[in-house]
């Protein structure tokens, strides 16, 4: 037997003031898409944003259904959007934001694991690293790639 880890690396920021612009941008755009959430029953508000490699940010937010999981999660939301929108451009980063009512929490939001499997699957798509940024009003976590969030991603077919 071998024992073997995997270790992960990511940065945190205090503020958003302490990114780079293009993150900063992109942060900022996932919180302003927490506006457009849905979230009758459980009141977390979550928005995400994806930079294209065209330049265009687009955004989603969860919506929330009745018929419990007839639901989207923001990140989906927007990765579908922008998937459906641009289909030949690669998806280079994606943000999110959540909290309770609408105001960001005080821990980052983090994504689902079908969240993360889509993420997985567009940066396969694309060849390319794709970051993830979580953010909440006291801290900023910024994953250089996929890989950093879901190890061993499913890639068997």
């Amino acid at each position: 037997m071998t024992e073997r880890q995997i270790q992960i690396s990511y940065q945190e920021y205090n503020s958003i003031e302490e990114m780079n612009p293009e993150d900063r941008e992109l942060a900022a755009e996932a919180i302003k898409a927490m506006q457009g959430a849905y979230a009758p029953y459980s009141h977390f508000h979550v928005g995400a944003a994806v930079r294209m490699s065209n330049g265009q940010i687009v955004r989603g937010a969860n919506q929330e259904n009745a018929a419990f999981p007839s639901g989207l999660c923001a990140e989906r939301t927007a990765m579908f959007a922008a998937g459906a929108r641009y289909p030949d451009k690669d998806m280079l980063s994606i943000a999110l934001a959540g909290g309770v009512m609408g105001r960001l929490g005080r821990e980052p939001a983090t994504p689902c694991g079908a969240c993360r499997q889509v993420m997985a699957q567009y940066q396969a798509k694309s060849g390319k690293p794709m970051s993830v940024i979580m953010i909440s009003s006291d801290r900023i976590w910024k994953f250089e790639k996929v890989d950093d969030i879901l190890p061993l991603i499913f890639n068997s077919i």
